[in-house]
């Protein structure tokens, strides 16, 4: 089967984007993985599959979001703003807001008069079972157990699950070695991104992400909001 492709990033979150509205790709683990490939693949951080919605919905498009690693997910922040300038750009919409289906719900991206797009990233959950998280109860942070020393996390889901630990130094920090650790910690049923702050000030925040299944990424908008 022969795929036509663009590649898109989003402050550096990298994207291999397909219309799928005809085309009926339904791409395996093992093809994902190669296709991500950096070497000797197309490599990206996330596929990205512009698809029909579902029989009833009331959304101009469905996408659907694909990890490194093969694995299906649920969101994308930086995602939904290349999905959204790729359905503009190819004319497949002449809409200035959409709304678009994904496995989390519904989003409503807007092409701004400057060529940037805005995402209304809903309001965040912290109840454990929507995120999804094992704890008996609702708290403003959680400790998890890791290998070399326990961390303070807060978790919660902007439509895909996060957890935030606020670190030092954001240069010094582990980020690769508690950033795995975090993402595959069994109190998270379907994994988490690991979100590393650094609070400058009141305004500002350095922060590094490493996302469930494709590792540290250059920018991750779902995490920033988080």
């Amino acid at each position: 089967m022969k795929i036509n492709f663009s590649k898109m990033q989003g402050l550096g979150n990298d994207f291999m984007v397909v219309n799928n509205l005809q085309l009926g790709w339904q791409p395996t683990a093992e093809q994902i993985c190669s296709l991500a490939d950096r070497h000797f693949g197309v490599g990206f951080d996330q596929l990205l599959l512009i698809e029909t919605p579902g029989a009833g919905s009331e959304a101009d498009f469905a996408y659907r979001i694909f990890n490194a690693d093969g694995a299906e997910v649920e969101q994308c922040g930086n995602g939904l703003r290349c999905f959204a300038r790729y359905v503009y750009d190819h004319r497949l919409t002449n809409k200035n807001t959409l709304t678009v289906e994904t496995r989390s719900g519904q989003y409503q991206p807007s092409l701004l008069a400057d060529g940037n797009v805005k995402v209304d990233m809903g309001r965040p959950q912290f109840a454990p079972a929507q995120i999804p998280f094992t704890a008996p109860q609702q708290q403003l942070d959680y400790q998890l157990e890791l290998d070399q020393q326990p961390v303070k996390v807060a978790v919660l889901s902007m439509g895909n699950p996060h957890a935030v630990t606020q670190v030092d130094d954001l240069q010094t920090a582990p980020v690769e070695q508690l950033g795995a650790q975090i993402s595959n910690h069994p109190l998270f049923p379907n994994g988490v991104n690991a979100g590393f702050m650094q609070i400058i000030d009141r305004n500002h925040i350095h922060l590094r992400v490493y996302e469930r299944g494709a590792g540290e990424t250059l920018a991750c908008g779902s995490g920033a909001c988080a």
